[in-house]
């Protein structure tokens, strides 16, 4: 007989909705959305402006919209969702287990509770202790969350960091499954060169030059303020090196030396920002205020638009401070575009998907390091699409059908 499957979750997102609809071939699955209908036209705190996925999110599956009576709507505080009857509505649809994503709402907490020892319960989250900090709140922390994963039955872990947190508030390697966090590959696989040539044309980027792309919130938490000062050391620090290597090369000429002369021409270096955000007014302020014209900047775009996004660039780079940037599906992204990859270590998946072969992690709030890092990685442009390739090889193995393989294998058992 066939399992029955019920999995909690705020709204419909362009990560999850897809999982969802694998999952429904396999298993009978209701999805309840908590935060209610509204969440279709939710606005995003960190976009600052209201989003509108242009990718089918409610396509092929079964799915319901839970009352939200909260005061102040919202997946972004834990009072922002409160449903009075998602219990009564879950046990009448009669789920052979609960799949619950996320315990850091009211109503999330209570079904956790509610249906402890009643039936099984799984969950998924991406949290990290990567932002350890020092303090009363830190000390009181590991209790509650020891109490809360004792509610819980298994996890399904995206990663390593995520597996490391699980363990350090109470989670047994037994109760472990790994599901890794992905995205859909294909999707940024798919050959859009042709518009991503387009992109670099309408910035005045030549084919040769090299381009350094941040795509996301321009919000503290990601720190695109960092890559804009490693942007404008690395470039400052390029340009003496082209003038050092000119002058070397006049100073060989001029002395009748006949060996052949291999003349390195640097690329010209641009810097894309994609998104909004509260750091959105300040760095375009900079960047005009010391008229830096290889620096551009694009409103957010949607998901049908980022593959070509991605692949006009050659590297990525994600350089998060934190708090709570658990884990950076970009980099997925990025990489399924086949593209280079540099993160702080603060971003969750680093320790997952980057390494030498393609890219580099860097100090989390180093400018020196970052600056470094990018001049390394930006100093030979084969090599970069070398490790653009590696990424995509990587990247393989990250995907939805594995994923959905560990959560109906489990449910299955």
């Amino acid at each position: 007989m066939t399992k029955k499957l019920a999995i909690i979750v705020t709204h419909p997102i362009q990560y999850y909705a897809p999982v969802f609809k694998l999952i429904a071939k396999k298993l009978e699955l209701k999805v309840f959305y908590t935060a209610g209908d509204m969440s279709l036209n939710n606005y995003d705190h960190g976009f600052k402006k209201k989003i509108e996925w242009d990718i089918p999110l409610l396509n092929d599956y079964n799915y319901e919209f839970l009352e939200n009576t909260s005061k102040s709507k919202g997946s972004h505080h834990f009072k922002g969702i409160v449903n009075p009857d998602a219990i009564q509505q879950i046990k009448e649809y009669q789920p052979d287990a609960i799949l619950i994503y996320g315990w850091a709402y009211k109503s999330h907490l209570k079904i956790i509770r509610y249906f402890k020892n009643r039936i099984p319960i799984y969950f998924r989250g991406d949290s990290t202790i990567l932002d350890h900090q020092s303090n009363f709140r830190s000390i009181l922390r590991p209790i509650f969350l020891k109490w809360v994963y004792s509610h819980v039955d298994k996890a399904f872990y995206v990663g390593n960091a995520n597996k490391s947190y699980f363990k350090k508030y109470g989670l047994k390697e037994h109760q472990l499954i790994f599901a890794p966090h992905a995205i859909d590959n294909e999707r940024f696989i798919a050959d859009r060169k042709q518009e991503a040539e387009l992109i670099r044309k309408e910035f005045g980027i030549k084919s040769e030059d090299i381009i350094i792309l941040f795509a996301g919130k321009l919000e503290q938490k990601k720190n695109p303020d960092l890559l804009l000062e490693a942007f404008i050391e690395m470039t400052y620090e390029s340009e003496i090196q082209r003038q050092k290597s000119e002058v070397k090369k006049v100073d060989i000429l001029s002395k009748g030396i006949c060996s052949p002369l291999i003349e390195i021409q640097k690329a010209r270096f641009h810097l894309l920002f994609v998104g909004n955000g509260e750091l959105e007014k300040s760095l375009k302020y900079k960047t005009a205020s010391l008229n830096l014209k290889n620096i551009h900047f694009l409103d957010f775009q949607n998901q049908t638009q980022m593959p070509a996004i991605y692949q006009s660039c050659d590297l990525f780079c994600l350089p998060s401070k934190g708090p709570g940037e658990t884990w950076g599906l970009a980099v997925n992204e990025a990489m399924a575009a086949g593209k280079a990859v540099i993160v702080s270590n603060k971003v969750g998946c680093g320790v997952d998907l980057v390494n030498s072969e393609n890219g580099k992690i860097f100090q989390s709030g180093n400018l020196k390091d970052l600056t470094e890092k990018l001049i390394a990685l930006t100093n030979d442009k084969e090599a970069l699409n070398k490790m653009g390739e590696n990424s995509l090889k990587h990247i393989q193995d990250w995907s939805f059908n594995h994923q959905v393989k560990s959560i109906v294998n489990y449910v299955n058992r």
